[in-house]
């Protein structure tokens, strides 16, 4: 077998900044093979035979059949194949590898093999699979006395929201690169959670850990859609790699990955707020629905997520929430930045302002009475242990954007169609529930050399976020010598501990608190010639999680922000411009300002994108919109310049008072979106993305 050399524990940052790093279909390995996927034709249907044509010498099929042990995606649940058997379950499904060393005879030995199907009816929807009670998750959660509290109510303000899916469009493909050696197997590539491949692997090769080894490459973006998805086809690569025992590659297409991989959950969210004759919020029930598509994936941590993200930043007493996720033979719904804080966070923030309009006050105001302090309960009963400065974050995003002044002003000018909102935010940091406590064994690894460098080892992933620089950053501060000194690398699980994987908004605050301690510790043994110190973190004693009732703390920390959006819409074409965005954060400390600016930027853009352009529809189990010429993301030239600010509340579990950001960013752009539109049109929103055309269904509605 000829010898693979990959540099794993070497970062050139120059060489990064020259743009010369090399991504998964950069490398290109002596004998190396490739291969393309025979997906689904149906969304359901049985599979009685695959007729399989002459192939030629050198290329080869792989299938369930070499999987040695087990094949089931290990994720929460067991119930998504690696390759397809007896059934496919939604359009795009895999069925088999073709493997060999050119790509144009691959793709004619894909176009001739026939798959012989007997089609069965699909769940297209969430009504359909809700008939069929085809449930996948469903959870309730309750906070004070709701039955006695709506007992006393005058009247009550109820809306209905939906939302669509959104793909991740990051720039690099889902990408893979499998080399077995005849005693490891070792899969390279575009990933956000190594150790999740790694178990993959294990479940389906049923190799000890030893024989098992993954690294990341360096990832062209990520946004969640490579947290779950890479665990599929890091194990296609392998499996690839096994029988023919030469390198394989497996990069897909971009019309094939937008086909194929994850998207966010479309959901539907019917919130009821119940009010008193002094016009005071004594309930609110909440019911929410989201399409987990043809398996399970992740789709009940995204349902926990928006049913505890669903009160929003406020302070209601008496809560009743209903989350179900079902079933149909749609595209597998998974991983996305926000992970249900944009349904939830869109839904409540389109609420609270239609309570504002029935009760004819501003919606700020009406906000600000409700709004979240130090000592009030979560929606799971959690207590807040920490400031929370939403009144100081309100009246800063007020004077930036001149909210006040640009409402008046745009209910006086008639000749315009102006309007401006403001969204009120929050985004747990960490895993819910008991995610940091006993789910995930978070671990770091410190090493001191000779010549007082310092080695980091983590599975913190790089994608783009900036953690190979804040992570140093904490350390090099913490044990006060030159960020110079200080080495880190992408993961590779044969010398990195499992932190987990790289979502959640966690990484600055657990693995770099972690580190942090670790460093402290190794700062008093500096005198040590040579040495390294393995931490496990330890979940805060004064945090709680009963995780049959979904009470406690669900998260150990919150991010906390806000977002306006001015915007002008064109009577005649029903275009809408924005003309202006601000954004406060409280992330408590930054570890480092002109990263948390780029996230700032990046994140809005992205949610405005959700909120405003991205349009995927699926009919009768298809992508309508499946290449980027028709499915329209953000551009350069669709958006003003950002104003954004970061108010300081240092929290003192994380390192330098530091919080989570990542996904914080994301979650307010598109309903303070809406809201402008919404104010401008005078006309009740109750979808996004809201697009020119429903813009001019809205103006066209007589009602």
């Amino acid at each position: 077998m000829d010898n693979i050399s990959i540099p794993v524990r070497r970062i050139d940052f120059d060489e990064k900044i020259a743009g010369k790093a090399k991504y998964t279909q950069d490398l290109h390995f002596e004998h190396m093979l490739y291969a393309k996927t025979l997906r689904s034709e149906f969304p359901c249907a049985k599979i009685n035979s695959i007729e399989i044509p002459e192939i030629p010498k050198g290329y080869f099929i792989v299938d369930s059949k070499d999987i040695p042990h087990k094949n089931i995606v290990p994720i929460v649940y067991d119930d998504q194949p690696f390759f397809a058997e007896d059934k496919v379950n939604y359009v795009g499904e895999p069925i088999l590898l073709v493997v060999g060393p050119d790509k144009t005879i691959i793709l004619n030995i894909l176009k001739n093999i026939k798959v012989n199907y007997t089609v069965l009816k699909p769940i297209l929807n969430i009504k359909e699979s809700e008939k069929l009670n085809k449930i996948c998750a469903e959870y309730e959660i309750t906070k004070g006395d709701f039955d006695s509290a709506v007992k006393n109510y005058s009247y009550i303000v109820e809306d209905e929201f939906n939302t669509g899916y959104q793909e991740h469009i990051y720039l690099e493909t889902q990408s893979m690169i499998g080399h077995y050696d005849g005693d490891c197997v070792t899969v390279y590539g575009s990933m956000q959670c190594p150790y999740f491949i790694h178990n993959s692997l294990k479940q389906a090769l049923n190799y000890s850990d030893d024989a098992i080894r993954v690294v990341q490459l360096p990832t062209g973006g990520a946004f969640g859609g490579k947290e779950e998805y890479p665990s599929l086809i890091g194990v296609h690569a392998a499996l690839a790699s096994i029988k023919a025992k030469k390198p394989v590659q497996l990069v897909f297409d971009r019309q094939e990955d937008i086909i194929c991989s994850t998207k966010r959950h479309p959901s539907i969210i019917n919130i009821k707020s119940y009010i008193n004759d002094e016009n005071i919020i004594v309930a609110r029930e909440i019911n929410i629905k989201i399409d987990a598509g043809a398996y399970a994936g992740l789709s009940n941590v995204v349902l926990q997520r928006i049913a505890f993200a669903s009160s929003g930043a406020y302070n209601i007493p008496n809560l009743k929430i209903h989350a179900v996720a079902f079933f149909t033979n749609n595209i597998v719904t998974g991983a996305f930045r926000g992970f249900g804080g944009c349904q939830a966070i869109f839904a409540i923030e389109m609420h609270m302002e239609n309570i504002a309009n029935k009760l004819n006050m501003d919606s700020l105001e009406l906000k600000n009475k409700y709004f979240l302090k130090k000592g009030d309960s979560s929606s799971t009963s959690g207590l807040f242990n920490y400031d929370i400065k939403l009144n100081q974050i309100a009246e800063r995003i007020e004077q930036m954007s001149l909210y006040n002044k640009k409402r008046e002003k745009f209910k006086e000018n008639t000749e315009k169609l102006q309007g401006i909102g403001i969204s009120i935010i929050m985004h747990g940091c960490g895993f819910t529930g008991n995610g940091e406590k006993s789910v995930i064994h978070t671990k770091a690894r410190l090493k001191k050399n000779k010549d007082n460098t310092i080695e980091i080892y983590t599975a913190a992933a790089e994608m783009g976020q900036g953690v190979l620089t804040t992570l140093r950053k904490i350390v090099a501060t913490t044990l006060d010598i030159p960020i110079e000194n200080i080495k880190i690398n992408y993961p590779d699980t044969l010398i990195c501990p499992d932190s987990g994987p790289t979502v959640a908004s966690r990484t600055i605050m657990i693995v770099g608190k972690l580190l942090k301690d670790i460093a402290e510790e190794m700062k008093k043994r500096w005198a040590e010639e040579e040495f390294e110190i393995i931490k496990e973190y330890k979940y805060p004693q004064n945090l709680s999680w009963d995780n049959d009732n979904l009470k406690g703390n669900a998260n150990p920390e919150y991010s906390w922000g806000a977002n306006a959006v001015e915007v002008e819409i064109d009577p005649i074409t029903y275009e809408s411009t924005i003309k202006g965005i601000w954004a406060v954060y409280d992330i408590g400390n930054a570890i480092d300002e002109r990263i948390a600016k780029g996230q700032i930027e990046g994140g809005i853009i992205q949610g405005l994108g959700y909120g405003k352009l991205e349009v995927l529809q699926v009919k009768d189990g298809f992508i309508q919109q499946c290449n980027l010429t028709n499915y329209i993301i953000p551009s350069s030239t669709d958006f003003p310049k950002i104003e954004s600010e970061l108010i300081s509340n240092p929290f003192d579990e994380g390192p330098f008072g530091a919080r989570g950001m990542g996904e914080l960013t994301i979650v307010g752009a598109a309903p303070a979106y809406a809201l402008a539109v919404q104010n401008a049109l005078n006309k009740k929103i109750s979808r996004i993305p809201v697009t020119q055309e429903y813009i001019m269904e809205l103006m066209n509605d007589k009602n």
